[in-house]
């Protein structure tokens, strides 16, 4: 871990020097944005449990860029960061340097192409040009990875590539700053392991496509939500979750275009915690240097903790002895987890569990 911490003050310290970087005054109309997700898999105790983050397929388009650990269906973490994406606001044409650390984690997928070595990603020369022609890639295949696009951000350039952000994932091994418990009756309980309060959190659940949630701002540092009730069928919490965005800093085209990402996903069968993951561990979690300095950086991230919760632990149970594949598939990339707390991994029938693999690429 020293080498790693070394090395990333290295890299930071020679980009810095590189620009010509000092001690300089922010650029109050240069405005950066972010949003990713960190999700996690609460064991009994509920602290996150070790899961093969990138089994199941992935959507992406083949022009991403992929560390060979991408590949890897059995890299074992405790957190899959997904998809965070950069924007840039300025008025101005801005040439940036960019550099993220991952201390606990290992970067697997970005684009434009990166200066990247395991846990460090580095875009040294970053074109911001708003106003900018905006013809970026498209492949014909579907990917959610388009959504991100729908902002008045402004284009950015890397060499000859163009994007309207920067994007990177990556597979950590940490605590999440949320802890959940499910309880027996469905409800669960939820503590900052800082001590800090719990803050905004959403309780969903989906059974057989119906859809409920409870959600809660606390200033405590432990909570209790109960059980969103089935009958109440309350839908996803779309407009709860873009308020809490919008409420956190981000715009509202950027919320919208958050939930368009991961809908799918945050909305898929099964229970889940979602809560606004503390500005604080983000940055810890992340650290995150520009030059120029920008006038403000706003960074909202999700955390998802999929809940292994009775009522998931019985449909999981039932699909699998049962050799119901449908069922075992609603899972995705969750079943193996819950079936190896049920005791059931070996029971799984093959190919119901991959690894991740893009979508076929010439």
């Amino acid at each position: 871990m020293r080498g790693r911490v070394f090395q990333l003050v290295l890299v930071l310290s020679v980009g810095a020097l590189a620009l010509g970087a000092g001690p300089q005054p922010p650029d109050p109309s240069f405005i950066v944005h972010e949003w990713g997700t960190f999700t996690s898999i609460a064991g009994v105790d509920g602290a996150a449990v070790q899961w093969r983050p990138l089994s199941g397929n992935t959507d992406l388009p083949c022009f991403v860029e992929r560390s060979p650990l991408q590949f890897k269906g059995d890299l074992m973490g405790t957190v899959r960061m997904e998809t965070p994406v950069l924007y840039f606001y300025s008025p101005h044409p801005v040439d940036a340097s960019v550099y993220v650390a991952f201390p606990h984690g290992f970067l697997t997928e970005w684009y434009p192409h990166a200066q990247y070595d395991g846990g460090i990603i580095a875009w040294p020369s970053v074109a911001v040009r708003p106003g900018g022609a905006e013809a970026f890639p498209v492949e014909s295949s579907a990917s959610h990875y388009y959504a991100a696009r729908r902002t008045t951000s402004a284009p950015v350039g890397v060499g000859p590539q163009t994007e309207k952000f920067l994007f990177y994932r990556g597979v950590g091994e940490f605590p999440p700053p949320l802890s959940a418990i499910a309880h027996d009756d469905g409800g669960v309980a939820v503590r900052n392991r800082r001590g800090a309060p719990a803050g905004d959190v959403i309780l969903f659940e989906n059974r057989g496509g119906v859809m409920t949630f409870t959600s809660g701002r606390f200033t405590s540092a432990a909570a209790v939500l109960p059980r969103p009730a089935l009958d109440d069928a309350s839908g996803p919490p779309q407009a709860e979750l873009k308020r809490l965005l919008v409420a956190n800093g981000l715009y509202e085209q950027e919320a919208q275009a958050m939930i368009d990402t991961w809908k799918d996903s945050w909305f898929e069968e099964g229970a889940r915690l979602l809560y606004i993951v503390p500005r604080a561990d983000v940055d810890e979690i992340l650290p995150l240097t520009m030059s120029p300095k920008p006038g403000a950086v706003t960074r909202v991230f999700v955390g998802r903790i999929e809940l292994m919760t009775p009522a998931t632990l019985r449909d999981v149970r039932a699909a699998i002895t049962s050799r119901d594949r449908a069922a075992m598939l609603k899972y995705g990339r969750f079943l193996l987890p819950i079936a190896d707390r049920l005791g059931l991994s070996a029971a799984l029938p093959p190919g119901v569990v991959t690894a991740s693999r893009p979508a076929p690429c010439r």
